[in-house]
């Protein structure tokens, strides 16, 4: 498994202060957080792994295309219940982030070395001593569901998050 160490110096003690949380509606839609930090204790709390969306949400095609072909469908909607933590790490180009936000999305973004949207990296996030320092076991990436049949993207797309998931170690 890959680990990665990485710092927050000054996100994770100023870091965002409340969540953002889109919950629709109980077990029927998605919630995705925006605080890696409340993410990663939902995650550790749970023993799902972090389901991370690098997205341009505001100008990425593609991006829109993962949402509306796999994270509307009521299949993936229960395999992320039961399987994963969301989090939503934003680069809108029309909209202004929180200067917080900001530096925590761009941090996630070069220690994954995300270079195109839309990005999905599934990880366990754990905290070192000291609150700033976090250990990140990798599982693996995937994006778009290429190659997928038509109207049945979310098939392919639970199944390579699946096959990503199997690498799975107790932390």
């Amino acid at each position: 498994m890959k680990r990665i160490i990485f710092v927050f110096v000054s996100i994770l003690s100023l870091c965002v202060t409340h969540t953002t949380a889109q919950e629709i509606g109980p077990k029927e839609e998605l919630v995705w957080y925006t605080d890696i930090t409340k993410a990663a204790e939902v995650s550790n709390a749970s023993n799902k792994p972090i389901f991370a969306f690098f997205t341009g949400s505001d100008w990425c095609g593609w991006c829109k295309k993962l949402q509306a072909h796999v994270f509307s469908k009521k299949e993936f909607i229960r395999w992320a219940h039961e399987n994963v933590v969301l989090v939503e790490l934003d680069f809108p180009r029309g909209k202004q982030l929180s200067p917080e936000l900001q530096q925590q999305n761009s941090s996630l973004q070069r220690t994954f070395g995300v270079q195109g949207y839309p990005t999905v990296w599934l990880f366990f996030m754990s905290p070192q001593t000291g609150g700033t320092r976090y250990s990140i076991n990798a599982l693996g990436s995937t994006g778009y569901p290429g190659g997928a049949e038509m109207g049945r993207e979310e098939v392919k797309f639970i199944n390579d998050a699946n096959a990503i998931l199997a690498k799975k170690t107790v932390k």
